[in-house]
């Protein structure tokens, strides 16, 4: 499934931070985002995630095909690593609970509560919770935050077996991850700060 984004305008407390972002990215292919801290990387993401309003542009995929990993690891602190996950596959109405353990080296850990769990173990979590969104198109905000090197290996082959598998994913992130992708600069679609949204919306970050 191929994300066509064509001359897409992103804001953020009103004031447009993008504009005429164009780029498309097809299934079996990672898309790396780079740009200085403040560059709107944040905001393009949630843009194309479906979680705030589009200034102007298109995006071709309806956001119910897109997985969607922020700052946040998305947990419920009093349920086990075992339990989040199959929460979130119950959600999602897929069955690939031990793969998603497997994937992130949880199966010691899987009957913790998450709130028992170290920074880069619920990193792990949070990010083993796309494998059991059966969804193609995965969308990732510095993604290795609280990683150690081991972990980001782990996390680089998790992509790679889900591009394997025709799926897709846009990262935002300023480490090299060791994958074979192109790479987008998102501050050469800087606004010029004369246009303005009407969309009333105030986003905490970019």
């Amino acid at each position: 499934m191929d994300l066509r984004v064509e001359n897409l305008g992103c804001t953020r407390g009103g004031m447009r931070v993008l504009q005429d972002v164009q780029f498309t990215l097809t299934g079996g292919q990672a898309l790396i985002l780079r740009g200085p801290n403040g560059c709107g990387k944040t905001t393009l993401l949630r843009t194309i995630a479906g979680l705030q309003p589009a200034d102007a542009g298109l995006v071709s995929v309806d956001p119910d095909h897109i997985a969607y990993a922020g700052h946040q690891d998305g947990l419920k602190t009093t349920l086990s690593v075992d339990e989040n996950l199959s929460f979130w596959a119950a959600i999602f109405g897929t069955d690939t609970v031990a793969a998603a353990i497997d994937a992130f080296d949880l199966a010691n850990l899987k009957h913790r509560l998450a709130q028992n769990l170290s920074a880069g173990q619920k990193r792990r979590l949070g990010l083993a919770r796309m494998l059991v969104t059966g969804r193609p198109i995965w969308v990732f905000d510095e993604p290795t935050v609280s990683l150690d090197q081991a972990s980001v290996a782990m996390f680089a082959n998790a992509i790679r077996q889900h591009l394997q598998g025709g799926g897709s994913a846009l990262i935002a992130t300023h480490i090299d991850l060791g994958l074979d992708a192109d790479v987008l600069d998102v501050s050469a679609f800087a606004a010029n700060n004369q246009h303005h949204s009407t969309h009333e919306f105030d986003e905490a970050f970019l």
